[in-house]
């Protein structure tokens, strides 16, 4: 006979390590069921977290099974996103339920790449992803995913279907314009483009659609942050001086407008000789670091110089899809698991779970 204290005792215990929280005051266990000598137990995450809830529900099988009675454990994972609150109140846009802006107030930091990793880390952890190309004078997203293509109109040639790569879905000017064609429009121009990519794409029930913006902080970082639901902005940085710089204006905006800035990831952290595996700090040591302990953000992740990452991505498979088994790609998975998880952290509303539904034959 199994005791079912005993088992709701284990699940209190049991703490999910990217909401700092019991799985029960969490709110992850959304059913458990007791039938004879088995236990079955639902988890679902409210963030980007697949893997880690897979290890979650290694753990937890092997300490039900433990209990007196109990012969066998089923524990189940699934991910389901909330809407989070966005700034100033916003409603959310059709087919989006949460944005996230990644900047980096200067170009050159790798930017580009980071957020596209950033995008098939978060649907390699369950999530349901889109990408929002802004860099409407530069856009790379369209080589960066391997699809030098045309987006498809839809609805009479009003609306456009999303570009969909690596089951991520995307949409950018370099879809609509030939590769070798400048964009030479005005501020209000690029301004109003970019709200027709962004409100004229039939976005297909996304969880996170990422935005990756152009460096700097003008027309489009303030009319992105005043007139769009953003759930929050992740900022990235190189750990020089120069860089440290830049990305602090682009924090400050963001946080001037009251956009929670979920972050502060640190790329080109050291660079590994391919050769003898000598580690430099070759733009300084510990500048995102430092960054986040000023502004009292966290510090999401550091991600080396490599080659792999530029090589990958000029090729059109980033390195989450192109190696998704390195350490590479552990670390955007990483950052992705603590980006979506900060959403929930930094005080925007979870969406609520219903109780625990408890099945006993």
């Amino acid at each position: 006979m199994i005791d079912e204290t005993a088992v709701t005792d284990l699940l209190a215990r049991e703490r999910d390590p990217y909401l700092d929280a019991d799985l029960l005051s969490a709110r992850l266990v959304r059913e458990l069921q007791v039938e004879g000598d088995a236990v079955g137990v639902r988890l679902v995450l409210p963030y980007a977290g697949l893997s880690a809830g897979q290890a979650l529900a290694g753990r937890l099988r092997t300490q039900l099974e433990a209990l007196p009675g109990v012969t066998r454990a089923h524990v189940d994972v699934a991910v389901e996103i909330p809407t989070h609150a966005a700034a100033r109140g916003r409603p959310p846009l059709p087919g989006i339920r949460n944005l996230i802006a990644v900047a980096s107030g200067k170009g050159g930091v790798g930017k580009s790449t980071t957020a596209v990793n950033l995008a098939l880390a978060l649907a390699a952890e369950g999530a349901r992803v889109g990408i929002l190309d802004a860099d409407i004078y530069g856009p790379s997203q369209p080589r960066m995913l391997g699809a030098m293509v045309k987006a498809e109109a839809h609805g009479g040639g009003k609306r456009m279907a999303p570009v969909v790569r690596y089951g991520v879905q995307s949409m950018s000017v370099g879809y609509l314009i030939d590769a070798e064609t400048p964009a030479i429009w005005r501020g209000p121009i690029v301004t109003q483009v970019l709200n027709q990519l962004l409100r004229e794409t039939d976005w297909d029930d996304l969880d996170f659609l990422v935005v990756d913006l152009p460096p700097g902080t003008g027309d489009i970082h303030l009319s992105l942050a005043q007139q769009i639901p953003l759930s929050g902005a992740i900022i990235v940085t190189t750990p020089q001086d120069i860089a440290l710089l830049d990305a602090r204006k682009g924090l400050k905006m963001f946080q001037q407008v009251e956009v929670p800035v979920l972050g502060v990831v640190e790329n080109m952290s050291t660079h590994v000789c391919s050769h003898c595996g000598h580690e430099e700090p070759i733009f300084g040591t510990a500048g995102g670091e430092r960054l986040a302990a000023q502004y009292d953000v966290p510090l999401l992740g550091s991600l080396p110089l490599d080659l792999r990452i530029r090589e990958q991505a000029d090729n059109g498979r980033p390195t989450v899809v192109a190696e998704p088994d390195s350490e590479l790609a552990a670390r955007y998975r990483a950052i992705a698991r603590e980006a979506s998880a900060r959403l929930l952290r930094g005080g925007n509303e979870q969406a609520a779970f219903p109780a625990i539904r408890m099945l006993d034959d």
